[in-house]
């Protein structure tokens, strides 16, 4: 199917619920059981039902149905938030005195999480740099069981040789688990590239509205006992609205990613131009870093990037920020508003930019694009002395 055909069908079973179009929201903590011998095999772990709200329900798993669908395997797992999904993923595969590697250009709190927590359960890691590709190989140790992707990485956006990666990963059996959220399933097949398991922030993209917190898991059928349990134990599950509203999202997911990736290229191209302005990081964008990687791997892009602005005294920055009228200054991103944040790269880097100046992460969304350049330029002049 078209990817638009499946977005548009997938997850739908009109002919259980009356003819309802829309999958319903099944809110549930408890689930009846028939009879006394459905109850013994729900002990047992044999019942093919959910036994308890913890556990899903119909919602959740028409959700996790079309995402597996989606990412062209057989299972997938739907959790209370993208960061939950990072921690689950990372702990079925790890235990005391293994060693993991993540990349430097890994979401902050993938980072806290690694330092302030796995670091507390003996498990050591080490951040590589995003562009080593195949030499990769040098870092895994014999206890290495996973090495962390993200493509391309937050804030810098440095695109990763997934492919070579993974060659050297499995070669000592170390499992590949990659952050596709934002190139997400339908510009990047994660699985076609190698990769064991893959992530998304379902808050970004799928939801695509700004009002739901989720993520997902899909993996290899080898993984998915071990991820599901995982799962279960960290106690992160959805809400059944969140699931109904990401299964909404699904719906208009290509149509969005059009508008934000063609307004963000036009605005990225423009923004190259600008004096203001020192670089651009859009792998998408021909001539930036990292776009020969993006061209080979992914079809398409969305509207996340950043750009590196000159050296500005922070007043003068103040004035852009707090007088924008479309950007706003907030965290997350995928949603059908734009967005912008300053970021402090010493916090989550070990290996800071080689340029001076500041870098500023904007999020295109599905405003006119000339309307935002507009409110950029109105900005920029509020730049000069």
């Amino acid at each position: 199917m078209n990817s638009d055909t499946e977005l548009a069908t997938l997850g739908l079973a009109p002919e259980e619920y009356e003819g309802v179009v829309n999958m319903p929201v099944a809110r549930a903590s408890t689930i009846l059981f028939r009879n006394l011998e459905d109850f013994e095999a729900g002990e047992r772990g044999e019942y093919k039902l959910p036994i308890y709200g913890r556990y899903g329900n119909p919602t959740q798993g028409a959700f996790e149905s079309a995402i597996a669908a989606l990412e062209g395997v057989e299972h997938a797992i739907a959790l209370g938030s993208g960061m939950a999904a990072i921690a689950a993923a990372v702990s079925a595969f790890v235990a005391a005195g293994d060693h993991i590697l993540v990349t430097d250009s890994v979401y902050g709190p993938m980072r806290r999480y690694c330092d302030q927590m796995l670091s507390r359960f003996g498990v050591e890691t080490t951040y590589y740099n995003p562009e080593i590709g195949g030499g990769i190989a040098s870092l895994l140790k014999q206890n290495t069981k996973v090495v962390y992707c993200e493509s391309p990485g937050s804030l810098t956006f440095e695109m990763q040789d997934i492919p070579a990666i993974v060659k050297a990963a499995h070669t000592k059996g170390a499992i590949v688990i990659a952050d596709n959220t934002w190139a997400t399933p339908l510009y990047f097949n994660a699985f076609a590239h190698g990769v064991d398991v893959s992530m998304h922030s379902a808050t970004k993209y799928i939801g695509g509205h700004s009002d739901l917190l989720m993520g997902t898991l899909a993996c290899r059928p080898a993984h998915y006992k071990r991820l599901l349990y995982a799962a279960r134990n960290f106690g992160a599950t959805p809400a059944a609205d969140n699931c109904y509203l990401a299964l909404r999202g699904l719906r208009t997911m290509a149509l969005r990613l059009r508008q934000h990736q063609a307004s963000a290229m036009k605005i990225a191209a423009w923004l190259a131009a600008r004096p203001e302005v020192e670089e651009v990081y859009y792998p998408a964008l021909p001539g930036s870093r990292g776009h020969a990687l993006w061209k080979r791997d992914m079809t398409g892009a969305c509207g996340l990037f950043s750009v590196l602005l000159k050296p500005v005294a922070h007043e003068k920055l103040r004035a852009f920020i707090d007088g924008l009228k479309y950007f706003g200054l907030g965290y997350s991103w995928g949603g059908f508003e734009s967005l912008l944040i300053p970021c402090n790269l010493e916090k989550v880097r070990a290996v800071q930019l080689p340029k001076e100046g500041t870098l500023v992460r904007l999020h295109i969304g599905l405003e006119d694009p000339e309307d935002l350049m507009k409110d950029l330029e109105a900005g920029f002049a509020r730049l000069k002395p």
